[in-house]
């Protein structure tokens, strides 16, 4: 299954530690953040990674190349920040198939095998992997509604009253369905184009999402003090002798 990695951002929140670097190359731990992001992702067999870059592209291919531990790379380019549906557009032309879409930004530890696994029973259209956080933060995030049953049944972007503390985390499961609705989506009320929007169109057309909960830990690193957070995480894991990374969780 091919990876989509979104990596395009400038990383505004992070400075100074993006002042002259693109955020998926901030260093958690002594290694990028995409780094961390593709880690996770050769752990999950991804056999090609589609990676959209933007602000200061270069240094990203400079640094990878055309490929990571033996996988290969293409890169896209999104050419301004008009936000996560645009951005996926942009890896519309390398997708045949179901594929992982990652956002670049967040440092994984957790059961991403398990998204990939409900997307294989075909049973879903999409899976994506949630996790439930303070009321007080899930404004930051797309927050979810499900059912019964675990599916999602609505998805809000970043709002002022959640209707739930149940967000997405970054890690999702695709069909090329996904396109398609990306294209139909709107500018929302903050100027971007939403992942978000487009869950919701595809929901309206009856497919099929499943809401597969964490069980680990992530942190999305906006701010200097995530990459910090994420640091001591990962130190603490590094020196705990049961811990063994990957999809483990801790």
């Amino acid at each position: 299954m091919k990876a989509v990695v979104l990596a395009a951002g400038k990383g505004t929140r992070l400075q100074p530690l993006t002042d002259d670097l693109p955020k998926a190359l901030v260093k958690v731990d002594g290694a990028p953040l995409l780094t961390h992001c593709l880690d996770e992702l050769v752990s999950l067999d991804a056999d090609e990674f589609v990676i959209v870059v933007g602000y200061r592209q270069e240094q990203i291919i400079d640094y990878y190349g055309d490929s990571y531990d033996g996988v290969p790379i293409t890169y896209v380019h999104q050419e301004e920040p008009a936000g996560l549906a645009h951005a996926l557009l942009q890896a519309e032309q390398e997708i045949e198939d179901d594929f992982m879409l990652m956002l670049g930004d967040n440092v994984f530890r957790g059961n991403l095998d398990t998204v990939v696994q409900r997307q294989q029973e075909q049973r879903v259209d999409c899976a994506f992997l949630v996790e439930e956080v303070p009321e007080s933060e899930a404004s930051r995030y797309g927050v979810c509604v499900t059912n019964k049953y675990g599916e999602i049944t609505d998805v809000v972007e970043k709002p002022d009253d959640p209707p739930s503390n149940l967000v997405m985390t970054g890690f999702y499961t695709f069909s090329p369905a996904i396109f398609k609705a990306c294209s139909l989506v709107q500018p929302s009320d903050r100027g971007e184009y939403e992942l978000s929007d487009a869950i919701d169109l595809l929901m309206d057309s009856g497919r099929t999402i499943d809401a597969v909960r964490l069980n680990g830990w992530r942190i999305d690193v906006g701010y200097p003090e995530d990459r910090d957070a994420a640091e001591q995480r990962l130190s603490k894991e590094a020196a705990t002798p049961a811990s063994s990374g990957g999809n483990i969780p801790q």
